[in-house]
C-alpha cells in the first residue's frame, strides 16, 4: 500500500498534468503550428534524416508539426501528446493530407511505451513544456533503442519566444514546485546535462526561424492572445486588473517590435536544434 505522502504526490502530479492539458487546449495552438511555425517540424525531420522503415516517436507532438512530415517521409510514426484536443486536430490534418500515423495520448514524463522501442525519438517545441525536465529526458532516452537517435528543436532563452516567456512571468501565477522554465531546453549545456553519458555524438546548432505571419508587432501580440494557451492563461490571471492588462499589452508589443523587420515584414525566432545517438 502506498504511503499517504506518496498518494499526495500522485494526486499533485495528476492535478498538474490536468492543468497542462487544459492549458494547451486553450485557444487554437494548431493554428500557431500551421500558420506561424510550419517550417520547424520539417527542419527537425530533415536534420534527423528520417526515412522509410524507421519507427519514430514524436513526444509532445501537438497537432503533428513534425509527426506528419516524418510520416510523409515513410516512417512508422507515433505522435504522442498530453492534450487530446491537439491530437484530434492532428488526426484531422493527417487525413486531409493523406498521411497515416498513430496518435496516442501520453505524458512526456511517463511515456506508455517499452524500453528501446523506437529508432528515433524527437520533439519539436513540445517536450520543453513538460514541467520536470529530468523526468522527460529520462523518458526520451529510455524509449530510444541503443544506436537510435534523439532529436530536439527548442526555443532558446534569449530568442523571441524565450523572451516572451520572461515578459509573461511577472503577470503569471507562481509555477508549481519543481517546475523548470521551458526555454532551458534551448540551452545546449542544459540539454547535454539532462542526457548525460547516455548519449554520444551530440550535434547542436542555433538557428533562426523566419516568421512572416504578422503584419505588425501588435498583430503578433493579438494573435497570441487569441490562440496560444500560455499567453491566454496569463491574461486570464490578470483579467480583473485592466492596468496590468494594458501594461502587458504594451510590453508584448514592444518586445515583438524588437524582433520585427518592418522592411521585410518578418520576425526571427531563435531555436536550438540538437541531435544525439543513444549509447549502446
Amino acid at each position: 500500500m502506498q504511503s499517504p505522502i506518496r498518494e499526495e504526490e500522485v494526486e499533485a502530479d495528476r492535478a498538474l498534468k490536468d492543468k497542462h492539458r487544459a492549458l494547451w487546449s486553450l485557444g487554437d495552438y494548431p493554428a500557431v503550428a500551421a500558420e506561424v511555425i510550419p517550417v520547424a517540424g520539417r527542419r527537425l525531420v530533415e536534420a534527423l534524416g528520417i526515412r522509410a522503415g524507421q519507427r519514430v516517436l514524436d513526444v509532445a507532438a501537438g497537432s503533428g508539426n513534425a509527426s506528419i512530415p516524418a510520416a510523409r517521409a515513410g516512417a512508422d510514426v507515433v505522435a504522442s501528446d498530453l492534450a487530446p484536443a491537439l491530437l484530434d486536430a492532428g488526426r484531422q490534418r493527417a487525413v486531409a493530407d493523406g498521411v497515416t500515423l498513430t496518435w496516442q495520448e501520453a505524458d512526456a514524463e511517463a511515456l506508455p511505451f517499452g524500453d528501446a522501442e523506437f529508432d528515433v525519438v524527437m520533439s519539436c517545441v513540445g517536450v520543453m513544456f513538460a514541467p520536470h525536465h529530468r523526468s522527460s529526458a529520462d523518458e526520451l532516452v529510455r524509449v530510444c533503442r541503443p544506436g537510435g537517435t534523439i532529436g530536439l528543436l527548442s526555443w532558446t532563452p534569449d530568442g523571441f519566444i524565450g523572451q516572451m516567456f520572461a515578459t509573461l512571468k511577472p503577470y503569471a501565477p507562481p509555477p508549481p514546485p519543481g517546475a523548470q522554465p521551458p526555454p532551458l531546453w534551448g540551452d545546449e549545456s542544459h540539454v547535454r546535462d539532462l542526457l548525460g553519458d547516455r548519449v554520444t555524438d551530440v550535434w547542436a546548432i542555433t538557428e533562426t526561424l523566419t516568421v512572416d505571419r504578422f503584419a505588425s508587432p501588435a498583430d503578433m501580440r493579438d494573435f497570441f492572445k487569441a490562440t496560444y494557451g500560455p499567453t491566454i492563461a496569463v491574461y486570464r490571471n490578470i483579467a480583473d486588473r485592466p492596468d496590468l492588462v494594458e501594461a502587458l499589452d504594451d510590453e508584448l508589443a514592444d518586445l515583438a517590435a524588437g524582433y520585427f523587420d518592418r522592411g521585410s515584414g518578418t520576425m526571427g525566432w531563435e531555436y536550438l536544434l540538437l541531435t544525439a545517438t543513444r549509447a549502446g
